[in-house]
């Protein structure tokens, strides 16, 4: 049969593929009938990979003593710099590496990143190859490190092989070497969620706290991860949980970033500093837990009492940011907690003026509320008693059984009755402000927005009248008639005490 190339992507003969594939499954019967036929057991595919490289990756001695019969370059390496004892190394074949060692194979070898022998078996695990290359090879040195600046030890925790490290630290490997990153082998270990190597590391008397050339330390690598166990252990040994990074930035910035709950909630309570900024946006970890949507870290901070007024670089607090997003929950969250409504940040805007240009109307909604409640809560403090006792404070839209009568009432009065400018009018008697009546007009539906803006307006007051246990009908009925609509009034009155469901009926006349 004529020989010819595989494929286009190859460069090797048929025979010549065909003989590596003989050589990785250790199949010498065809491997020496083809050798009889005169096929290159030299020949190198595209990645200049010969059959040695398969039979020694694939620890098949049989392939590999037939091959050192007729190929004395050894030491070839593939385009990655991987040669025969590198391969045997890496896939921890010790007899085959002490087979090419016999041959004469260098021992000081080291791949294109830099990978020496003890490099492949420390990554890999390899413990049995680890201690033949420590105990029957000469001039081994424990600390090399590879072109990241990284020893066997450090590949050993990063890739949580805990037998070597355990190996590595009793032979007295140095613990504290930084790679090009500055990053120790606790470092590595912290990063990648291996707690029980970790642990072994820290038990060496590694300084806890070390910081890598980004100033993070163990700990804000463990959390950047959500490695929860490693979090917990480094506390338990002592770390801190305030160290900050070259961006001033705390192990807690990284839980909000991520979103991380139960690593914030060990933070927080382990008492780290919850108002902490970083020097880049000026975030503080509410900031960002906001950003990234994060509600039950936002309630976690919040229970924390964390400050909520904090600004940010562009002046804005989390409710700014979260009123910007349309983030209802959060939004009612930090306005439950109480935050300074009137705050601006650098464009002269509040919270309600930037849900407003969103045109997030049920955040303007609830801010607005906010605001009416705080007033009036502030007007009540000379009460002994607590006008919310026993209920729970909400500023979302009403949905209860209780209302439903009231807010068909309000509907119809909208939508219906009242005249274009008149839901201002009865606005203004009851206490909203101007930037209360714009943020509401913010919102356009067309030439009778004026009737959605009226309907919103009176669920606005509603939520009040409700808070403060007031008669909705009643209330109604004086402002209407206030407002010289007395005809609404009297009309709304009639209803009001002709429905047998009216949780509240108008007695005053």
């Amino acid at each position: 049969m004529e020989d010819y190339l595989v494929s286009e992507d190859d460069i090797l003969l048929r025979s010549e593929k065909e003989f590596h594939n003989a050589a990785k499954r250790n199949d010498v019967g065809r491997m020496q009938d083809l050798m009889k036929k005169g096929v290159d057991i030299k020949a190198k595919n595209k990645l200049d990979r010969k059959a040695l490289h398969w039979a020694a990756g694939a620890g098949n001695e049989e392939a590999v003593r037939l091959l050192l019969e007729h190929d004395t370059d050894v030491d070839h390496a593939d385009s990655f710099g991987m040669n025969a004892l590198l391969l045997a190394a890496w896939f921890g074949h010790l007899k085959i590496l002490q087979i090419l060692v016999a041959c004469g194979a260098k021992l000081n070898c080291e791949n294109k990143n830099g990978l020496s022998l003890l490099h492949c078996a420390a990554q890999r695990g390899h413990i049995r190859v680890l201690e033949f290359i420590v105990e029957d090879l000469e001039d081994v040195q424990l600390d090399r490190a590879d072109k990241s600046g990284k020893t066997a030890l450090h590949l050993a925790a990063e890739h949580g092989q805990l037998e070597v490290v355990e190996f590595l630290i009793g032979l007295g490997c140095a613990h504290s070497i930084k790679d090009k990153e500055d990053n120790t082998a606790q470092h590595l270990a912290a990063k990648h969620g291996h707690a029980e190597v970790l642990q072994k590391i820290v038990e060496t008397g590694e300084d806890i706290d070390e910081k890598n050339i980004d100033g993070l330390t163990a700990l804000h690598l463990s959390v950047d991860g959500g490695h929860y166990d490693c979090v917990r252990l480094l506390m338990d040994m002592g770390c801190s949980v305030n160290a900050l990074t070259n961006k001033n930035e705390s192990a807690l910035h990284f839980a909000a970033q991520r979103g991380f709950v139960r690593e914030a909630g060990l933070l927080v309570e382990a008492g780290t500093d919850t108002n902490v900024v970083d020097n880049t946006q000026h975030n503080s970890a509410l900031h960002i837990a906001v950003l990234g949507n994060y509600t039950e870290i936002v309630k976690l901070l919040i229970d924390a009492e964390c400050e909520l007024d904090i600004p940010d670089h562009r002046l804005q607090t989390a409710l700014h940011m979260a009123a910007e997003h349309g983030r209802h929950n959060m939004v009612e969250l930090i306005i439950i907690a109480g935050v300074n409504l009137r705050l601006l940040d650098k464009q002269g805007k509040t919270s309600l003026d930037v849900a407003a240009r969103g045109n997030h109307v049920n955040v303007v909604d609830m801010i607005i509320k906010a605001d009416r409640f705080y007033k009036w809560e502030k007007d009540q403090m000379t009460s002994d008693t607590d006008p919310l006792a026993g209920r729970t404070l909400t500023f979302k839209q009403d949905h209860q059984p209780e209302t439903q009568h009231m807010r068909s009432v309000i509907w119809r009065l909208a939508t219906k009755y009242l005249g274009q400018g008149e839901w201002k009018t009865l606005a203004q008697y009851w206490g909203f402000t101007d930037a209360h009546v714009r943020a509401i007009e913010h919102q356009w539906t067309g030439t009778k927005s004026y009737k959605e803006h009226g309907h919103r307006m009176l669920l606005i007051w509603l939520h009040g009248v409700v808070i403060a246990g007031e008669n909705p009908i009643k209330g109604l009925y004086e402002a209407l008639v206030g407002i010289n609509r007395t005809d609404l009034a009297e009309c709304i009155r009639q209803k009001a005490n002709a429905d047998p469901n009216s949780p509240k009926k108008c007695s005053a006349m």
